[in-house]
């Protein structure tokens, strides 16, 4: 039995920051499996997940919430069950500057998990998106998810979070240095609504 499972929920798995994500959870912590949804037979999926002890989901930030490709997942789990007292862990990227953005989506695993008799055990939330594991504050990155997979190894439950310390004019400076002008447009209407960054 595999001590570790991680499931890459993204819908675009294979040439996602989620698989970046995965791969730098997968070095710091050697005991685990990596699956893609989008590339494993979902049954199967479900299978490897009840022969785990912690399940690490690793996922985009949808529309404020989880993907579809999650979601998916997620009731196949609920159909097939685990025996054992799995438990559930969760990294959440977003393309918002603000972190906390990822919120919503883990409160409805923490949902999940207490509605299927699971527990909720550890949570990385990023964010600033792709844009921050192409920078020098990629650094952070692995500091932080150094802290989560050893959570996640021991089971100590704990919550993590990590963005670029820009202010919002510098990453309105960035995403038109970087995007096109609708991304920057959005941004910066995003950014005139939200609380400054600290």
């Amino acid at each position: 039995m595999e001590k570790i499972l991680i499931v890459n929920a993204s819908p675009r798995a294979p040439k996602s920051n989620s698989k970046k994500l995965a791969e730098l959870f997968g070095n710091c912590c050697k005991d685990c499996l990596y699956r893609e949804v989008i590339r494993t037979d979902i049954d199967k999926l479900a299978t490897d997940a009840q022969n785990c002890q912690h399940l690490v989901l690793i996922f985009p930030l949808y529309a404020d919430s989880i993907p579809a490709t999650l979601v998916t997942f997620l009731k196949k789990l609920q159909e097939k069950p685990s025996q054992n007292k799995l438990q559930i862990s969760a990294v959440v990227n977003c393309g918002f500057p603000e972190y906390s953005q990822n919120d919503t989506a883990i409160e409805q695993l923490k949902l999940f998990c207490l509605q299927n008799g699971y527990m909720f055990c550890c949570s990385l939330k990023i964010g600033s998106g792709e844009a921050i594991l192409n920078t020098i504050f990629r650094i952070s990155v692995k500091i932080a998810m150094r802290r989560f997979a050893r959570s996640v190894a021991t089971g100590k439950c704990a919550e993590y979070s990590v963005t670029m310390p820009l202010s919002q004019r510098a990453f309105i400076r960035q995403a038109k240095k970087n995007t096109g002008s609708n991304t920057v447009l959005n941004t910066e209407q995003h950014c005139r609504k939200c609380p400054p960054l600290s």
